[in-house]
């Protein structure tokens, strides 16, 4: 299965020590140039070194541009092209965090997961444990990625469920 990742996810995995889960879970993960740039290139953000030296990650541009330009969707062009490239791979799944970037792709018939829906299946998947995913998400929550508390309260919750 194909993912198409955008910059605060891999911000997120590259914080924590948790980049690799992605090639665990997906078969093939891809980036689209704008935000590699905006991770790697766009100055020295937590992460970009991980996400820099992954060499299974697939860099590319999607080849259509959106009619309706970004700033009127309210969305940035990294996930404007997370979902343009989306669409044109066919991809199993987007991962995104921004809201309003995860209900347009839901909208438009994508599955989304977001970080923390990364930990959860990777922990329903053994990958990591309960109190990996748990000090991943702390970690998260003292460092310039945004957790709401009630997100945070979903995630606790969700992960004593398996």
């Amino acid at each position: 299965m194909e993912a198409v990742v955008n910059a605060t996810p891999l911000i997120a995995l590259g914080i924590t020590g948790h980049l690799e889960l992605l090639p665990a879970l997906f078969n093939q993960v891809y980036v689209p140039r704008s935000v590699y740039d905006e991770v790697v290139i766009g100055g020295d953000r937590p992460g970009g070194t991980a996400v820099q030296t992954a060499d299974w990650l697939i860099i590319t541009a999607p080849s259509q541009t959106s009619p309706i330009p970004v700033t009127l969707m309210g969305l940035d062009l990294g996930e404007q092209d997370v979902i343009l490239l989306g669409q044109e791979l066919q991809a199993g799944w987007l991962i995104i965090d921004e809201r309003l970037g995860r209900r347009i792709a839901q909208a438009m018939g994508f599955p989304v997961k977001g970080t923390l829906g990364i930990f959860l299946v990777a922990h329903q998947l053994n990958l990591i444990s309960q109190a990996d995913a748990l000090q991943a998400m702390q970690k998260l929550s003292h460092s310039s990625v945004r957790l709401s508390p009630r997100l945070i309260a979903w995630f606790k919750a969700q992960l004593l469920v398996k």
